[in-house]
């Protein structure tokens, strides 16, 4: 599995269904994957999957700027219910794809996936992809790597007793090593805490850690006392201080400070600007409509992402969903 950093052939999303209701307002989660896939289609070719219901909407909401393939859908989680892509070094353009089982975030009692199971396969087939089976239970947002052996997991996702009931470390680790070519994993301990509650996937890295370049690690950082990923946050720092990666490297951590909101009206929230997008000579960025915390994360994103310009998109209306930008997309690199 390639850095995201790699060059891109295209970036995949899948276009909100109408079973979203009962919830937060359906419109503005129409309009806030539109707006997403909008910022990503200036950067990158893009394919928006959309479910035969939702033709006329998603036509109307994105215009002409992108592609789209019709498919039955359950959900609009593209990272975790589409392919990992994978390239092999002995073979030069050849792209594979990485067909985990998907069982609704370890069989929530609000999810369905009987369509959505099958959305991995659908992309691999539309792009010519070698499929790479396996019978682990992950998605996409539960992984994380530096393009050179070191994965990123947590123990509460690919352990969950309702994902993978018959698995070790040893076992999960050597199919990562089988299906992404992982040499090293590294199992951070937990997630961010709004990720446990009703609608969270059981702690994906994806919120809370990623690798920019090998080496360096983004790491989520919640300076409020009273908010309970503080204490989390510390702990997980002081976790990653003593790892090192596949080449024996020792992190650079860059702490990346969550915005100054702590609560809507569920509870303590979990925004995040390490669940970001790198596509083309762009990165699209979680932005919660505070200026001065979006502008300092988008800051610390131009330095890890050098040469790159960072476009902020308001994720609000993602997140009260249950995720960020990383979670509704899902990059293709080029197989060179």
């Amino acid at each position: 599995m390639p850095v995201e950093t790699t060059p891109l052939e295209r970036v995949w999303m899948a276009f909100p269904v109408d079973c979203l209701e009962p919830g937060p307002d359906p419109e503005a989660t129409y309009a806030a994957w539109a707006a997403v896939a909008h910022a990503v289609a200036e950067l990158v070719p893009l394919t928006m999957v959309v479910d035969p219901s939702e033709s006329a909407r998603a036509a109307r909401l994105l215009g002409g700027h992108v592609e789209v393939l019709q498919a039955p859908l359950d959900d609009s989680w593209m990272r975790d219910i589409g392919p990992t892509f994978v390239l092999d070094p002995d073979r030069p353009g050849v792209l594979g794809a990485v067909d985990w089982v998907f069982n609704g975030w370890g069989a929530q009692h609000w999810a369905s996936w009987e369509r959505d199971r099958e959305i991995a396969r659908f992309v691999a087939d539309q792009v010519g992809a070698e499929l790479v089976s396996s019978l682990l239970v992950n998605e996409g947002g539960a992984i994380h790597t530096d393009g050179e052996g070191t994965v990123l997991v947590t123990e509460t996702v690919q352990l969950d007793p309702q994902r993978n009931p018959y698995a070790d470390k040893a076992a999960i680790e050597a199919e990562l090593a089988r299906t992404l070519g992982a040499e090293k994993v590294i199992w951070l301990p937990r997630g961010l805490t709004r990720d446990y509650e009703d609608l969270g996937t059981r702690g994906h890295v994806d919120m809370v850690a990623t690798l920019p370049s090998p080496g360096r690690l983004l790491l989520h950082r919640q300076d409020n006392p009273g908010h309970p990923d503080h204490e989390v946050c510390r702990d997980l720092k002081a976790f990653l201080a003593k790892q090192t990666d596949a080449r024996g490297r020792r992190f650079e951590i860059v702490d990346l400070p969550a915005p100054e909101v702590q609560r809507d009206a569920e509870g303590f929230v979990d925004y995040s600007y390490v669940n970001h997008l790198v596509a083309g000579d762009g990165v699209v960025a979680c932005g919660f409509g505070e200026p001065v915390a979006d502008g300092r994360a988008a800051a610390i994103l131009a330095e890890e992402y050098p040469g790159r310009r960072v476009v902020t998109v308001d994720a609000r209306d993602v997140f009260a969903r249950g995720g960020g930008i990383h979670c509704i997309t899902q990059q293709q690199p080029v197989a060179g």
